[in-house]
């Protein structure tokens, strides 16, 4: 019977699909939610099955909040993405440190391809009544420790963004596990 459960168990885990970003800092692995976040990760995984991160930067890092990635080229280009999607932050997962949310605009429905990872437990970012909240629709699984030193790098502003790394940290690869 424990048997059954082991493999029942691992199972439900390979059900999630996963995704490497490979970086100029080393790899990050991340488990996406695709039951909880449907719409998400569909937008996401598109993303990354055209290659559109590939060549793109965490642009924005907050350390004590969180890095961004996904939009911007190393010479800070917006690259052109998808329609905006719903937002899916209703799904009551929590911004806690380690979990993948969608950036958007002040427009609760406008994320394209832009995401982050929390640095902490950013309460403030989930979903209430009053708060359409930022969608998490995943979570790092290795490669913690990349995020948190791409939090320590300088950060300078260039073109009017602030909170740019002053030596671009690319993302080489995104690719499904």
């Amino acid at each position: 019977m424990a048997a059954v459960l082991f493999i029942f168990s691992h199972i439900a885990l390979a059900d999630n699909p996963r995704v490497i970003l490979e970086t100029s800092q080393g790899n990050i692995t991340i488990e996406l939610f695709a039951e909880k976040a449907p719409v998400t990760v569909e937008n996401f995984l598109a993303y990354v099955d055209e290659g559109f991160y590939e060549g793109t930067q965490f642009h924005r890092v907050i350390p004590g909040f969180m890095v961004q990635g996904g939009g911007f080229t190393a010479d800070m280009q917006q690259k052109s993405g998808r329609a905006p999607i719903v937002n899916e932050a209703s799904n009551l997962i929590s911004n806690k440190r380690g979990t993948i949310a969608m950036a958007r605009t002040r427009v609760p429905d406008s994320a394209t391809s832009q995401f982050f990872i929390n640095l902490v437990d950013n309460l403030n970012l989930n979903y209430t009544g009053g708060n359409p909240g930022y969608a998490v629709f995943g979570q790092v699984i290795e490669g913690l420790d990349v995020v948190d030193s791409i939090a320590t790098v300088k950060t300078t502003s260039k073109n009017r963004h602030r909170d740019v790394p002053a030596e671009p940290i690319l993302i080489t690869k995104a690719s499904r596990l």
